[in-house]
Parts: C-alpha cells; sequence; structure tokens
C-alpha cells in the first residue's frame, strides 16, 4: 500500500507555542476541524500517495538538489480558501518571507518531477492551515477579531513528512538544510 507525502517547512517549538497563544482567546470561534500545533507547518508541495522506490528516488533528488539560502519569515493576519464569506480552509499568512517559500516552492517542484511525480497544477500560495472547515462558513467576523501574530522564524531546511491518518499527525521522514544554514540549526 502506497503511503503519502507531502514536502515543507516545520515550524520551530517557540514559533508553535507562540501561535497557539496568539489564537487561544480566540480557540473557540474558529470552526472545522481545528489542526493541532503539532501539526503545524508550511506546505511547498503536496505528493500524495508514493511507493518505497518513489520515496528513495525522491530522497535523492532533494539532497542533489539547488536549494536557496536560509531566510526569515514573519507570519501575518488569517486568511481562507476559497473566500472569507465561504471558507473550507482557514489560514495563516506571512507578511515578510513569501518570495523565499516560492523559490523554496519551486525548487521542491522541480525536484518532484525530475523523480518522476506528476506536476503540480495549481499555483503555490504561502500559508499554514490551521481549520479545514466543512461544511464551508463565514468567517470575516474571525479575521476581524484575530489581530496580525508578529512571529518571526528563520526557514533553514525542507523535510519530507508523511501524512499519516487517525489520529492524523505529520513525522518527517527526512530533509534537507538549506545551503548555509547550520546543521543542527532549528525546525
Amino acid at each position: 500500500m502506497s503511503r503519502r507525502y507531502f514536502l515543507g517547512v516545520d515550524l520551530s517549538d517557540e514559533m508553535r507555542h507562540g501561535l497557539a497563544s496568539h489564537l487561544n482567546p480566540h480557540r473557540g470561534d474558529i470552526p472545522g476541524v481545528v489542526s493541532p500545533p503539532e501539526n503545524w507547518h508550511l506546505t511547498l508541495r503536496f505528493v500524495g500517495p508514493l511507493a518505497p522506490e518513489a520515496v528513495e528516488r525522491l530522497l535523492f533528488g532533494l539532497s542533489e538538489a539547488a536549494w536557496p539560502k536560509p531566510f526569515r519569515i514573519r507570519f501575518g493576519t488569517l486568511g481562507a480558501f476559497p473566500n472569507l464569506r465561504r471558507a473550507t480552509v482557514l489560514w495563516m499568512g506571512l507578511s515578510r518571507g513569501e518570495d523565499g517559500l516560492k523559490a523554496l516552492a519551486s525548487t521542491a517542484e522541480r525536484t518532484v518531477r525530475n523523480a518522476g511525480i506528476v506536476p503540480e497544477e495549481r499555483p503555490f500560495v504561502p500559508h499554514l492551515t490551521l481549520s479545514r472547515v466543512r461544511p464551508p462558513a463565514d468567517v470575516r467576523a474571525l479575521i476581524e477579531a484575530v489581530p496580525p501574530f508578529d512571529g518571526v522564524m528563520d526557514v533553514r531546511r525542507v523535510d519530507l513528512f508523511e501524512s499519516v491518518a487517525g489520529p492524523r499527525r505529520y513525522p518527517i521522514i527526512d530533509g534537507v538544510v538549506l545551503e548555509g544554514a547550520e546543521e543542527g540549526s532549528g525546525r
């Protein structure tokens, strides 16, 4: 049986705690299935189900890719897909570092394609998923009530995550340290 994977950036523990504290006063107002802080990450490229040999090709490609240098991101305000009136996904956006994440996503896309995996058709939108909302909900009041989150984090790694169901969790399989980042430097 194939397992499901994605490439992404894990959050530092400091960022998880800061964002959780920021959202805590509004937790009861967040609709849908709220993702727990230990599952928070920035997805660069959903890969989907892969056989073990495809995982090995992808890991080799990750190690050989020309990744950008580390950079800093700053979180910002809440947003929603597809829109605020009929949200199916509630997310936290960025106020700094979007171009860096887009460069990582572009490298991730090339790496995935080089490993023989089907190209992604949708454009990359940097965001941190907080909740999946079914049925869709109007989140305009929540968006207005939650102030921007000023959390800052250095992006130093790209990781291959596995998506494990019941209960949902995202263990890291392996990853790469961005050029110029210290090997032991954080997530």
